[in-house]
């Protein structure tokens, strides 16, 4: 297994990195979400300040999702538990002027090489996707 790294594209968002990182770094604001969430893939979900544990349709056991670091206004980092790799995610945040903070995730996971070529353009993409979701979402509502 070899560390790969994967970087989403740099969205924009019209929300301060003060509203967005107040957002990002409580995980009980997930709780205002639930209901968007798919509820055929989604079985359970529990959710605490600086973590959420969910069992999702396949995987037959429940993974951990934790914020693990952060920087204020700037980085949230998660760390993933439950799953056969090591693996985190940071979401950076740089607000260049007010009313445009950029967004960026990154992943990093201890991938096994053969698996790295089938799910390594799914990942950019999934990573990329999260990026635009995470840039429209309306922070300022919530704060």
């Amino acid at each position: 297994m070899s560390e790969s790294k994967y970087e989403s594209k740099i969205t924009s968002s019209p929300c301060s990195a003060e509203q967005i990182y107040r957002v990002l770094s409580n995980m009980q604001n997930l709780e205002r979400v639930r209901d968007m969430m798919p509820k055929d893939k989604i079985q359970e979900m529990e959710i605490s300040p600086d973590r959420v544990r969910i069992k999702v349709d396949g995987l037959g056991q429940k993974i951990t999702i934790a914020i693990v670091d952060t920087i204020e206004n700037d980085t949230v980092k998660y760390g993933v538990e439950g799953v056969p790799m090591d693996a985190h995610l940071w979401i950076q945040l740089k607000e260049v002027a007010p009313g445009d903070t950029r967004i960026r995730l990154t992943v990093k996971a201890e991938i096994p090489f053969m698996f790295k070529m089938m799910i390594g353009k799914k990942l950019q993409e999934g990573l990329d996707q999260a990026a635009d979701m995470l840039a429209q979402f309306p922070y300022a509502q919530w704060n």
